[in-house]
């Protein structure tokens, strides 16, 4: 909850969609490249998270 107050701060949302969309890549097990792409190419890149062979795998997560 805490994640999508600090996402209404201005400027502040800017550091935590970057930091959001790297958890979202590596939830995935992509890389800081995928990431990038995320980013600044979100129409191509969301796509290849939702139809490519990518799964999601929680236990990713747990270290960060």
């Amino acid at each position: 909850m805490w994640w999508f107050l600090l996402l209404l701060i201005p400027v502040v949302n800017i550091v935590f969609a970057v930091i959001l969309t790297h958890r979202l890549s590596v939830a995935f097990g992509k890389d800081t490249a995928f990431t990038v792409g995320l980013i600044f190419l979100s129409f191509i890149f969301i796509p290849i998270l939702g139809y490519g062979d990518a799964k999601y795998q929680p236990e990713l997560l747990e270290d960060k």
